[in-house]
């Protein structure tokens, strides 16, 4: 339910904006958007929601939480109108728009830009008196004028400054089939009503003193974070709005949101203890591994009953005395059978760890989500709950990157990790200076790794350590046991002439050889979840 013409008339007089200044102007969200406004030592912090169902113009004392990223319109308005006096503050007709006439001052910008210049020396300079050295060193200063229309209309809601003829600078929503764009005249219809009329069809929602059909003495009232108490009426009609949208209404309500809340932490945790069980089988399945080596020892030992049409070996367990049946290659030889066995236990020895610090990261993930929830649940200002929910559910496909690749912070030392060949290529070519530090496993394939210079500092041997084994990991040498490197500047990398993408030849480059810390890295990959 969104606010009638007159409710707004009410709030706008409660509000009494004429010859306030605009002081603050912050956008918490894409549908809302607050004035910090000043009048005779007075500061009043003004909400516009634009949000379906939730449309609204009122005081609010609760805190306004920032978005992550400035927003497009606030930034605009920013530059246009902060620092503004409110000229004239009022409803047009009953047309639920808002009206607000604005002026500020502004030093006047240069206008002789673009006027030819002059040698110096050709500049015959005039004597000039005390006045008009000081006139000169004054700025001139110039009256901006607009006008900031606030649309509450329920379906079609927004926030629209214009120029002194109507002509749009930049709206809020940008709506064409509206004719809510840049450059167009804003323009609506005022129909003529009777007052008397409109106030009998549209009357203010009951509040002083009632809430609903209970007494207000029994209801709530605004605190001094902006939230409700018990026992008090609410003092203005504005207070009163601040709390029936924050905890009535079906967009932008505290109960609504927890509900989404809940949704969200039920589906994502679901998720999350589905990948735990799969990893805890896969678990179960490598601690097996002994059983793989066992089956490879029978194929060996009982090759001479390999006939080359069937794909199972039935044998006799030397151990248990049980009769087994092998699944193998009937097109390949029992040494090379046996040898596919052999790696395959081999990987699975090697999985089983890594397999264990996939549960713990899982599970620490698992605590975060919780603890995330419980932040959630806990916090009282909708509007911030909303830019939890908004943060945690972003896709992570829409989350920009400023780099390819990886990047680790350690020790304050800054590491960026390409992946493969183009992501290597496009750290060289944009992210990394000549004095950035570049290793790479030698004769083999893999990633690049970068440790970003520190002016005055040389890279400790635990950090050149750290991205050693970051570029194994990355790297075909992931399962040796002994890997060499070698590494050197950036600016001692040329690219190899009509080589494949991303392809260099190092000088001045030198050796480092070590062995693989499955532990390090665990602990590497830990810190940056």
């Amino acid at each position: 339910m969104s606010l009638n013409c007159n409710e707004i008339n009410l709030i706008l007089e409660e509000l009494d904006l004429t010859g306030a200044f605009i002081q603050e102007i912050v956008q918490p969200g894409y549908d809302m958007l607050a004035l910090y406004t000043y009048k005779e030592g007075n500061a009043k912090t003004l909400v516009i929601c634009t949000a379906q169902n939730a449309v609204r113009l009122n005081e609010t004392r609760r805190k306004i939480t920032k978005n992550d990223k400035p927003l497009r319109y606030m930034e605009f308005l920013r530059s246009h109108i902060k620092g503004s006096r409110i000229n004239s503050c009022e409803q047009v007709g009953f047309e639920r728009i808002i009206k607000m006439e604005l002026s500020r001052i502004v030093a006047a910008e240069d206008k002789k830009a673009n006027q030819q210049t002059v040698h110096l020396s050709l500049v015959k300079k005039p004597v000039l008196s005390k006045e008009e050295l000081s006139a000169q060193q004054e700025p001139e200063e110039v009256e901006e004028n607009y006008i900031l229309y606030i649309k509450l209309w329920n379906n079609a809601a927004n926030v629209i400054l214009c120029d002194t003829q109507n002509t749009i600078l930049e709206p809020m929503f940008r709506r064409p089939e509206r004719g809510e764009v840049k450059d167009k005249t804003f323009s609506f219809e005022v129909k003529n009503v009777e007052e008397a009329d409109v106030l009998k069809k549209y009357p203010v929602r009951e509040w002083d003193g009632v809430l609903g059909a209970e007494p207000l003495g029994e209801g709530v009232a605004e605190n001094a974070e902006g939230g409700c108490s018990e026992g008090k009426a609410f003092p203005s009609f504005n207070s009163f709005i601040d709390w029936y949208y924050s905890e009535q209404t079906s967009s932008l309500s505290r109960a609504v949101l927890l509900e989404k809340a809940e949704k969200w932490y039920n589906q994502k945790r679901t998720k999350m203890e589905a990948a735990l069980n799969n990893l805890l089988q896969k678990k179960e399945r490598f601690e097996n591994a002994e059983s793989i080596k066992h089956e490879g020892d029978l194929i060996l030992t009982y090759g001479h009953l390999i006939d080359g049409s069937s794909k199972f070996l039935e044998c006799e367990d030397y151990e248990t005395g049980k009769t087994l049946r092998i699944l193998i290659d009937p097109k390949k030889s029992a040494q090379e059978n046996a040898q596919d066995y052999y790696k395959n236990y081999k990987k699975a020895l090697s999985g089983a760890q890594e397999i264990q610090n996939d549960i713990e990261s899982t599970r620490r993930q698992i605590e975060k989500l919780d603890a995330q929830y419980k932040q959630i649940c806990a916090e009282q200002n909708p509007v911030k709950i909303e830019q939890l929910l908004r943060r945690d559910t972003t896709p992570s496909q829409q989350k920009k990157k400023s780099h390819p690749g990886l990047d680790y912070t350690i020790n304050g030392w800054y590491i960026l990790v390409g992946r493969d060949a183009n992501e290597n290529d496009e750290l060289l070519r944009h992210h990394v200076r000549g004095d950035d530090l570049w290793l790479h496993t030698r004769d083999f394939p893999g990633g690049y790794v970068f440790i970003k210079a520190r002016k005055g500092k040389t890279v400790p041997l635990d950090i050149l350590l750290d991205a050693a084994n970051l570029a194994v990991y990355y790297s075909k040498a992931r399962t040796n046991t002994k890997v060499d490197l070698y590494y050197t500047h950036v600016k001692y990398l040329r690219r190899a002439k009509n080589g494949p993408k991303g392809l260099v030849l190092p000088t001045q480059e030198k050796n480092l050889c070590i062995t693989p810390d499955k532990a390090l890295l665990t602990q590497i990959f830990n810190m940056h979840e």
